[in-house]
């Protein structure tokens, strides 16, 4: 997916060394969980880039992307105990 002319795959990395493996924005410290909590919680993206210095705009469109792109599914069941 191309996100303001950079590849998702450019944005999101995923090493077993870094955060334990969970997906990250450019192989930096910031698991894209966080970013999506920040948002959630209702930080606006210029809170976040004036917040964490070294993210840039296209990083959280990426975990949006990202985000998004998890819930492609095609339905949802419910597990019973």
């Amino acid at each position: 997916m191309d996100i303001l002319g950079c590849k998702m795959n450019d944005r999101i990395t995923i090493n077993p060394a870094i955060c334990h493996g969970k997906p990250c924005i450019r192989g930096l410290r910031y698991p894209v969980e966080n970013v999506l909590e920040w948002l959630a919680s209702g930080m606006t993206t210029d809170e976040i880039l004036a917040d964490y210095e070294d993210l840039e705009r296209a990083d959280i469109l990426a975990a949006l992307s990202y985000a998004a792109r998890l819930t492609h599914i095609k339905r949802v069941e419910l597990l019973t105990a």
